[in-house]
C-alpha cells in the first residue's frame, strides 16, 4: 500500500487514496459483487468478484459484513482469500462520526508500517469528504476459530502480560517518530472532541446505570451527590495528557478486553481502530490492565505488570521510556478514563459494564486519582 500520508481531507479529482469517482455506498442493498469489484480493482486491476456470497451482517455504529467470494484467476492470485470481512458505515439511520475513516486510514497507512497487531487488511479506503465513511475488507476471524475478547473473561495476570507485550509492540513501532506528525488525520489524544466531550455524548447513557440499585449501592457518594465533579475531574485528565513532554507514539485508544481478539497460536489481535490516536502509550495500558484484572489481581500484580510492560517497550527499541516510578505515577491519573466509559456502558451493547465500573472505580479509590485530577492546573 500507498504510504504517503494524504493529509488533505479530500484528495484532489476524486475520492479517498484512489481518487474514485463514485463515493462508498450509504445503503446495504448497493454491496454486490460489481460494486466489490470496482473498488478492488483501484489496488487489484484486473481483478474480477464473479460471486459474493453474504454469510453474516451485524449492524450496529458500524457495519461487519462477512462475505464468501469468488474470483477470476486476477483474483485468485491477489492473495485475498475467499472469506472476508467487509467494515464500512452501512447502518441505516447511524451517523458513527469519523470512526470508520479512521480506521480505514490506520489500516491504509499504519498497520504493515508497523507491524501491529491488528487483523490482516487486504484493501482500505475513505471518502474523505467530511462524511466519516471509511472502508476495510479484512480476514475474517470467526473462521480461524480464535477468540474473540469480552469483558467478562477472565485472562489472569499471565494473559494480561502478554497483552501488555501486544500493546508494546504497536506503542514502539513509531514511538517518538516524525511520521505521527506526517499523518495529520493522526489525532492528538485527548485533545479532540471525541475524546474530551466523551463523558458529555455518553452521559445520557450513564443515568440510566447510575439508578439502578448495584449502580447506588457501590458508586461513591461524591459522584452521586455531584456529578459534575466527575465532569471537571474528566476534563483535568485532557488537560494533564496534553502537559507531557515524553515520547509519543500511535496509541489504540479503545484498548479494552473486548476489542482484542486471540488467534489459535496465543497471538492477541487488536480490533476496532476507531479511536486511533498519537499520544502517550498509558491511555491504552492502564484501559487494558485495569479492565482486565480482578481487583484483588490488580491490586497485587500492577506494579510487576507496569515493569514488565517497560521491559517488552525497551526491548523493542523505544528509547528515553519513562522510569517506574514515573509510569506509575502516570498510571495513577488514567482510570478515570475507564470510569467515564463504562460507567455509560449498556449491556446490551455486547459488553457487560458493572464489574467493569467496579473495577476502574475501585483503582480510583486505591490511587486517590480524583484528588490528582483535582490538583492539575
Amino acid at each position: 500500500m500507498t504510504s504517503n500520508s494524504d493529509n488533505s481531507s479530500q484528495v484532489s479529482g476524486g475520492f479517498g487514496p484512489y481518487k474514485r469517482a463514485q463515493k462508498i455506498p450509504r445503503h446495504l442493498d448497493s454491496i454486490n459483487a460489481q460494486w466489490l469489484t470496482g473498488m478492488l480493482q483501484n489496488r487489484y486491476p484486473g481483478l474480477v468478484v464473479e460471486n459474493m456470497e453474504v454469510v453474516n451482517v451485524r449492524n450496529g455504529h458500524t457495519t461487519k459484513m462477512q462475505v464468501k467470494l469468488s474470483f477470476n484467476e486476477v483474483g485468485k492470485k491477489s492473495g485475498i482469500p475467499e472469506n472476508v470481512c467487509l467494515k464500512a458505515n452501512w447502518s441505516e439511520g447511524f451517523d458513527s462520526g469519523d470512526i470508520c475513516e479512521l480506521e480505514a486510514r490506520f489500516y491504509h497507512y499504519v498497520r504493515d508500517d508497523l507491524g501491529v497487531p491488528a487483523p490482516r487488511a487486504y484493501y482500505s479506503d475513505w471518502d474523505g469528504d467530511g462524511s466519516g465513511q471509511g472502508l476495510v475488507v479484512m480476514e475474517d476471524l470467526v473462521l480461524e476459530g480464535g477468540t474473540f475478547g469480552h469483558s467478562t473473561h477472565h485472562i489472569g495476570i499471565d494473559g494480561v502480560a502478554h497483552g501488555l507485550e501486544s500493546l508494546a509492540t504497536l506503542h514502539a513501532g513509531w514511538w517518538g517518530s516524525a511520521k505521527l506528525d506526517q499523518h495529520s488525520w493522526l489525532q492528538p489524544s485527548m485533545d479532540t472532541p471525541i475524546d474530551t466531550g466523551q463523558l458529555d455524548m455518553m452521559w445520557p447513557w450513564a443515568e440510566k446505570n447510575i439508578v439502578k440499585p448495584e449502580y447506588q449501592a457501590f458508586l461513591p457518594r461524591w459522584l452521586l451527590d455531584e456529578p459534575k465533579r466527575f465532569f471537571r475531574a474528566f476534563e483535568k485528565l485532557g488537560i494533564f495528557e496534553r502537559q507531557q513532554t515524553t515520547p509519543r507514539c500511535v496509541v489504540h485508544g479503545d484498548s479494552h478486553l473486548g476489542n482484542s481478539y486471540l488467534r489459535t497460536n496465543g497471538e492477541r489481535l487488536w480490533l476496532d481502530w476507531q479511536l486511533v490516536r498519537k499520544g502517550r502509550p498509558w491511555r491504552d495500558v492502564t484501559y487494558f490492565m485495569l479492565g482486565s484484572l480482578t481487583i484483588e489481581e490488580r491490586r497485587s500484580a500492577e506494579r510487576d505488570l507496569l515493569r514488565h510492560y517497560r521491559q517488552a517497550l525497551v526491548a523493542k527499541g523505544a528509547q528515553h521510556v519513562s522510569s517506574d516510578d514515573e509510569i506509575f505515577n502516570q498510571y495513577r491519573h488514567w482510570p478515570i478514563y475507564g470510569m467515564q466509559s463504562w460507567i455509560a456502558n449498556m449491556d446490551e451493547w455486547g459488553q457487560t459494564g458493572f464489574p467493569m465500573v467496579q473495577r476502574f472505580f475501585t483503582a480510583a479509590a486505591d490511587h486517590d486519582t480524583l484528588k490528582l485530577l483535582e490538583s492539575v492546573s
